[in-house]
């Protein structure tokens, strides 16, 4: 596997070199850049690597201005002082957002996501996927209020969430309902480019999400449009796919 490494501090790109030489042999970086200029014109003449590890604030700008003039085609790490762009980056490719300074083992935890990523697809999952996408899922669900039942479009669903083992529905205008379903079937139904299940007891709109913050034990904390009546924290073991679904929603929704 061909890396390459974005960093503009030679003290940290020289302990990432000794870190992957240690827990990843079969990688070769390829090259160590340290500006955007140089990283674009790089990019631009070279075939480009299996992976790039590419720090934010450069010497000269951002590395999203990186991204901006070439079409990276690769997987990135992001590896960063700052907190505040994991959804920018997971925009521009990102399998993982990592703090520094940086820990041998969140490079083993990234380097494994990535050959998750990359493991052969069970076509016949992958098939029902596409045709519950090309259904676009089920556009109004049945609930209860007070004694009527009414119809709720599904696409003014902002979460649906398990309290005290009873499901409930908010719509982005902060109505609760109570739909006779699980939170199983309701993924069963919904289109799965819109809705992802961030933990066992909650489903959330991709449009709700405002800003995502990383958290202890590898998950994500989530800020929503809407005032919500848990906290709404991204299981570690879902934070790989959720990265991947909303990107690919946002990618979606912009063509």
């Amino acid at each position: 596997m061909i890396a390459l490494i974005v960093e503009d501090e030679s003290a940290a790109s020289r302990r990432l070199l000794r870190m992957l030489s240690e827990i990843a042999p079969h990688i070769k970086v390829n090259e160590v850049l340290e500006t955007v200029s140089d990283t674009v014109s790089w990019l631009m003449v070279n075939h480009h690597p299996d992976l790039m590890f590419c720090d934010i604030h450069l010497a000269d700008g951002s590395c999203f201005n990186i991204f901006r003039q070439v079409e990276v085609k690769c997987p990135v790490i992001f590896i960063t002082a700052y907190d505040q762009y994991a959804i920018e980056a997971f925009k521009a490719n990102g399998i993982d957002y990592i703090l520094k300074p940086v820990r041998i083992e969140e490079i083993e935890n990234a380097l494994k996501k990535l050959k998750n990523l990359i493991q052969p697809v069970d076509l016949r999952v992958l098939l029902e996927q596409m045709q519950v996408t090309r259904r676009g899922g089920q556009q109004r669900i049945i609930v209860k209020s007070g004694q009527l039942l009414k119809a709720v479009e599904v696409a003014q669903v902002a979460v649906f969430y398990a309290e005290d083992g009873v499901v409930f529905i908010q719509t982005f205008e902060g109505q609760r309902f109570i739909p006779d379903l699980t939170l199983d079937r309701i993924m069963q139904i919904v289109d799965p480019l819109m809705f992802f299940r961030v933990n066992r007891g909650q489903v959330i709109n991709q449009k709700a999400v405002v800003e995502m913050h990383l958290h202890t034990k590898g998950r994500l904390k989530l800020k929503l449009h809407l005032k919500h009546p848990q906290e709404c924290m991204v299981s570690a073991d879902k934070v790989p796919g959720f990265k991947t679904w909303l990107t690919g929603a946002q990618n979606f929704n912009q063509r």
